[in-house]
């Protein structure tokens, strides 16, 4: 009995060996000194078989984006041993167990340099390379990490380099894992510089293949190749909405972002995507809801909470801590009871930041200048918004008709918010300024919200009653 179940925890070690050699491998092949014989008896076997296949259909060859051809241009070449012997290129894009004395790329500020070393022991330290400090837990460690990248922005591309490195050629599984997991969570809060994001995205490109796709749901499942597709999907996105064409902006993490930053990447969120990934992502469960189910369902617990009762609703901000409890909460599909929330502050606060955290805004930029030149007549701006794509009309007419409940003269007289107020407040978060000169977002603020006045008095949005 000992020696049966002996050898099955030595044949399942030798599999986990196998596959961590196949998935952490860049030439999507097993160690060469396996046997044939040796690979074919083991289950790992099955996945080198079909894997490989996947991973080859669409392989890119060498091109001028590859990371490869940047770092030729733009790496600090190290020296090793008492004969200072040049890394190559290679060695340098490898994984490492050591720390570096100097950074990846050529930084001219002294302090960078330090910082630049200390930033790698970090990624090790993420990467589990390295041992943690006491104290020091995943999220702790990410959100140092992340901050660095925020605060000095001329560190950003050293960061993304020394991740690069850090996932090339790596034997371990969970280390290659974290590192993918890392690259992830940075790129929801800041990009790499212009000259880098080509490379970037074409270093993550080579390794997902959307055959893999279907495995997403229970990527953890699956052997590291597969989660390494899947982070590197879900990384090539983000970039792509962080990075020079995205609509993202920079942000400043906190510990909560980061966890929301790691639990996104196998679970989408129902906030910050575009209005049709969000009802994408509600099929399964809402399979005929033709709106949003968390504006929905935002909107009734402002009125559940009273919020047609409550003085300066949509304007008094609520306590962040609750609206990120909530958001937290609606984001896994829960809805509080009554008792949770403590007033209606708290929801409509959340709706506010749905609309406004939407991806794409509701009146599309295309049509922003329209919206702005109607800003005075009615019947313009009721006909741009018929002519809106049927999801975004169906949305924007859902709040219409919502914002139109809180204009009563009764509801008015408690709450203070008339249809001026509400258009003030309810403007930014549905329409969005295309230009950056200030002084054009200060005086298409005031044509924003009379456009949303206009709305407001004059839409007809009674076909939405009863709509979900």
């Amino acid at each position: 009995m000992y020696d049966v179940h002996y050898t099955q925890i030595k044949l399942r070690k030798y599999n986990d060996f196998l596959l961590a050699r196949y998935a952490n491998s860049n030439r999507g092949v097993f160690h060469p000194s396996l046997s044939q014989d040796a690979r074919s008896c083991s289950p790992a076997y099955y996945y080198e078989q079909t894997s490989r296949t996947l991973l080859n259909r669409d392989k890119k060859t060498t091109s001028e984006s590859d990371i490869e051809k940047y770092a030729q241009d733009n790496l600090n070449i190290h020296k090793k041993g008492i004969f200072r012997k040049k890394f190559s290129v290679r060695d340098m894009l490898s994984w490492s167990k050591d720390p570096i004395r100097k950074p990846m790329l050529v930084l001219s500020d002294k302090a960078l340099k330090k910082e630049a070393c200390d930033l790698f022991k970090l990624v090790q330290t993420y990467m589990s390379d390295r041992k943690a400090k006491l104290g020091m837990t995943l999220n702790s460690v990410a959100l140092e990490i992340c901050m660095t990248g925020f605060m000095k922005p001329t560190l950003r591309d050293e960061l993304y380099i020394q991740i690069c490195r850090q996932t090339t050629e790596n034997p371990r599984k969970e280390s290659l894992r974290r590192g993918w997991e890392l690259l992830a969570i940075c790129l929801s809060f800041f990009p790499p510089s212009p000259k880098l994001q080509k490379y970037l995205e074409s270093y993550m490109e080579r390794h997902r293949d959307p055959g893999l796709d279907s495995y997403a749901t229970e990527v953890g499942r699956w052997p590291v190749h597969v989660q390494v597709s899947h982070y590197a999907s879900v990384a090539t996105k983000r970039l792509h909405r962080m990075g020079i064409d995205g609509k993202k902006a920079v942000r400043r993490p906190t510990l909560e972002d980061i966890e929301q930053a790691r639990m996104q990447i196998f679970r989408p969120s129902l906030f910050g995507n575009t209005i049709n990934e969000v009802i994408d992502l509600q099929k399964e469960r809402f399979p005929n809801y033709k709106l949003p189910w968390i504006q929905t369902i935002l909107s009734e617990l402002v009125l559940r909470h009273r919020g047609d009762q409550t003085e300066g609703i949509f304007r008094v901000p609520a306590d962040m801590d609750e609206v990120m409890t909530l958001k937290s909460r609606l984001d896994v599909w829960e809805v509080p009871g009554s008792e949770e929330l403590t007033d209606a502050h708290t929801p409509a606060s959340l709706l506010k930041l749905w609309y406004r955290e939407l991806y794409e805004p509701l009146v599309p930029d295309h049509m922003y200048a329209e919206c702005i030149a109607a800003h005075q007549d009615a019947r313009r701006a009721i006909a741009i918004i018929h002519r809106l794509p049927p999801i975004n009309k169906a949305v924007l007419a859902y709040l219409i008709h919502f914002l139109q409940l809180f204009t009563k003269p009764e509801v008015v007289h408690v709450t203070k918010m008339d249809a001026s107020n509400l258009a003030m407040v309810m403007a930014p978060n549905c329409l969005r300024c295309t230009s950056i000169d200030p002084r054009v977002i200060f005086d298409n603020a005031r044509k924003e919200m009379a456009f949303m006045r206009l709305l407001i008095l004059h839409f007809d949005a009674s076909f939405m009653e009863g709509v979900f």
